[in-house]
């Protein structure tokens, strides 16, 4: 049931005529859910990232007792920030904010379900857990068009990583999470991107480009995953428009620019180097500055340069180029777009291949889970309470495991975090 208050053009979303199908995983506050609207309301299934309420004002009264709320005040920002973007979006590649839900208990936002679920699951399906540098440059191509358009609207992304990056129902990415991105002043006037037609959900003919003519015999696994402003002006901001930078240290330890470590203002170019990141994990299977700990890691991406083994090729030399240690001297968008690893490429034309490496195959999730309740789950997955609850909480992962699993609950994404480390400091 659609509920005729609405937030803008965006309904708020009552949680109980929502059938909650599986738990596809969790972050720091909240987790998100594979849900069912009631077929009244005409959405479909639906990702519904669900935040903890009492997490949130706990740390407000932590902070209250060392004189500061200043955390509050950021957890809260994030969450109405990430609400606003996906308001804004009107894009192919980015999710459309379908509803919103509150309760007592949580504060949640109904977004697109990714059933190919993410860039770092497919790669580690593949048998040499890396792609062939044709299919790299597909989805290398499909992310320079969503940062361009995130771009455009002034939105730094931030947290650019394979676990961010979802796999449609058609086969093209979605980029999900924006509660770490902000928004910069522009130096000049606004001029965002245009908006892009979706392409359609099922395949009907295999448009083939230049550079892309190989991918549909790209020999891509199809094995099933684990059970886990608007504008029609055609100019974009770039970089060097931007008049502002941010100083927060905020990102994922391994795909953080070194401006971030630093310290010294971070701008839209923080994104072209986890992209170089992103890239040369697809190409060799691991990222190029892990170290043992976080203290090396950031070491080496301050100190250490990409160890590009092989032939030299246009991809070594593109990600070299969005690897570069100076974001003044870093690769630019329209550097990028004009690159030799993409030559041949029709940018308007992207969107519209039919036939991308990938298509997920259809999930069959109907009857294999019962009673699942989004709100009791996110309370046991984020207890708070008094001492040492979190040490409670840790040894009592099983037991709620088990207990779950006897209701017919997957709720291992609720009970372990990713291994990538997010880390958030202001």
């Amino acid at each position: 049931m659609i509920d005729h208050h609405h937030h803008g053009d965006v309904p708020m979303l009552d949680l109980p005529c929502l059938k909650a199908l599986a738990a596809l995983g969790r972050g720091a506050k909240g987790a998100v859910f594979l849900v069912e609207a009631e077929a009244e309301a005409g959405e479909g299934r639906l990702a519904l990232k669900a935040v903890s309420r009492k997490l949130v004002e706990s740390k407000s009264k932590d902070n209250d007792k060392n004189g500061s709320n200043n955390d509050k005040e950021s957890d809260y920002r994030r969450i109405c920030f990430e609400q606003e973007a996906l308001r804004s979006f009107r894009h192919p590649l980015l999710p459309r904010l379908h509803g919103i839900v509150c309760t007592d208990m949580i504060v949640g936002y109904a977004i697109d379900y990714c059933p190919g679920r993410d860039l770092n699951q497919l790669r580690k399906k593949q048998s040499e857990k890396m792609f062939s540098d044709d299919i790299i440059r597909f989805y290398a191509a499909e992310l320079v068009l969503a940062l361009e358009y995130l771009h455009g609207l002034g939105i730094v992304y931030r947290d650019l990583k394979p676990e961010n990056v979802l796999i449609q129902e058609n086969g093209h990415l979605m980029l999900v999470d924006f509660d770490l991105s902000t928004k910069l002043s522009p130096k000049s006037p606004e001029n965002p991107p245009p908006i892009l037609k979706k392409p359609a959900q099922k395949p009907a003919k295999k448009t083939r480009l230049s550079s892309f003519h190989r991918l549909r015999n790209s020999g891509i696994s199809s094995e099933k995953s684990d059970p886990a402003l608007e504008s029609e002006r055609n100019s974009v901001r770039t970089e060097s428009d931007s008049s502002a930078k941010s100083n927060s240290f905020v990102g994922t330890e391994e795909y953080v620019a070194p401006e971030i470590i630093l310290g010294s203002g971070h701008d839209f170019s923080v994104d072209w180097w986890s992209l170089g990141v992103m890239l040369y994990e697809m190409l060799y299977g691991t990222t190029p500055f892990k170290g043992s700990n976080r203290k090396e890691t950031f070491y080496r991406i301050l100190a250490k340069s990409p160890e590009l083994v092989g032939e030299a090729t246009p991809l070594r030399d593109l990600i070299a180029k969005l690897l570069e240690k100076d974001p003044k001297q870093r690769i630019i968008l329209e550097d990028i777009k004009s690159h030799d690893f993409f030559r041949g490429i029709e940018w308007d034309m992207v969107m519209e291949i039919g036939r991308p490496p990938y298509i997920p195959e259809n999930e069959h999730v109907e009857g294999r889970f019962q009673d699942l309740d989004i709100e009791s789950l996110v309370h046991e997955a984020f207890k708070i309470g008094d001492g040492d609850d979190n040490k409670k909480n840790s040894n009592n992962n099983n037991n709620n495991k088990e207990e779950s699993e006897k209701k017919g609950v997957w709720v291992e994404g609720l009970n372990h975090k990713s291994e990538i480390n997010d880390f958030l400091i202001f």
